[in-house]
């Protein structure tokens, strides 16, 4: 960086030594009298933009370049003795840093609101990362920094967090229903986050480079419920599992040894029997129980009826697997008891007029009563 306020020509060049500098003025304390064939260097992460008069004149890309402004060397002295000896002609280098800047912090520092469709009005906390660019040095100029001699990521971090708070809040109510959907959703959160944020950053001059989510958390209670659900979903027969931790609680007891354990053997003995008696009884019940729903009226009702005992509608019953002699739905391709392909000669056929489906070899449809064929 350097700026030499003499009356000879100057040779105007900068380095952002601390990284954090999004633009940097010269002349430092103020506008100056940048001389007519002044010297003005650019580095390929940069841009310039020269002020004269109070307004942008030209913006410079990388290069060496020779600037023209009406302040001529020893001339402008002798003509600016009427203001004492200070030119009117006042002139200033905005040097614009074009470098990503990474690793800014974002997050909430209260909890921000959102409704939960299961568990109602919950209070939300998250952090992330995010990188930003100028994309538009002049804007940037007018819109955040005006007069400053330098401006810094750490003067617009706490703006920009704030925004991005904001619309996340926002993003969460159009996009999420529930924070039981939330686990493996970051990435698109923050897809979704960084292209509604593209409008608002690109009126400062600026453009996000990169925004992630690290952490969205809830309150205790509902990180516990989340926890619950997900334990649900992998446990597919409760009642088994039940089963199955009690009879191994009690054979743990049981091999403790002593008087009490020998009874607990005992007792072990006398109701594991009956326990697994229990199971098999129980599966064989929800086997003998298989729903679907009617046609007609959509209730629950035996796969094996043929009329619904709700609106006594008839149901379509397919032919049997030739496999193992179970009941296929319409439409099945493969049995769902034991995996047998159907033959496709065997299948139902489907009504020209309304699409029903209706038992092979049948000669009119059992919904509209049109002839099939």
């Amino acid at each position: 960086m350097g700026f030499n306020n003499v009356i000879l020509l100057e040779a105007l060049e900068w380095f952002d030594e601390s990284g954090q500098e999004l633009l940097h003025r010269l002349p430092e304390q103020g506008s100056g009298e940048i001389k007519y064939g002044a010297q003005l260097t650019v580095r390929e992460s940069q841009a310039a933009i020269l002020f004269y008069k109070g307004k942008a004149c030209d913006a410079y890309g990388p290069g060496r370049h020779t600037l023209k402004t009406g302040n001529i060397p020893i001339l402008t002295k002798l003509l600016s003795a009427p203001w004492g000896m200070i030119s009117p002609l006042r002139a200033e280098v905005f040097f614009v840093n074009l470098k990503i800047f990474p690793d800014l912090k974002w997050g909430t520092s209260d909890p921000v609101a959102f409704r939960d469709a299961e568990l109602g009005l919950v209070r939300l906390r998250a952090h992330g990362v995010f990188s930003i660019r100028v994309a538009q040095p002049l804007l940037l100029i007018n819109t955040l920094a005006g007069t400053m001699g330098r401006y810094t990521t750490e003067q617009v971090e706490e703006y920009l967090r704030q925004m991005i708070v904001s619309r996340f809040n926002d993003y969460l109510g159009e996009h999420l229903t529930t924070l039981f959907d939330l686990p493996g959703r970051f990435d698109d959160i923050a897809e979704g986050l960084e292209k509604s944020l593209a409008r608002d950053f690109s009126r400062l001059g600026l453009s996000l480079a990169g925004l992630y989510v690290t952490s969205i958390t809830p309150p205790a209670e509902v990180q516990q419920a989340i926890d619950d659900r997900s334990r649900m979903s992998v446990i597919k027969d409760m009642d088994r599992f039940v089963r199955m931790k009690a009879a191994m609680a009690m054979e743990k007891a049981a091999s403790a040894g002593g008087e009490a354990g020998a009874g607990l053997g005992l007792g072990l003995g006398m109701m594991m029997p009956a326990m697994f008696a229990g199971l098999q009884t129980n599966a064989g019940r929800k086997e003998a129980v298989r729903e679907v729903a009617c046609e007609e009226c959509d209730n629950a009702i035996p796969a094996t009826a043929r009329f619904c005992p709700f609106c006594g509608h008839q149901q379509i019953i397919n032919q049997h697997c030739a496999n193992c002699g179970n009941n296929l739905m319409p439409g099945a391709k493969f049995c769902p008891l034991c995996g047998h392909s159907v033959d496709e000669r065997a299948r139902e056929q489907s009504c020209p007029h309304c699409r029903a489906d209706n038992l092979p070899g049948s000669l009119f449809c059992n919904r509209c009563g049109e002839r099939l064929g």
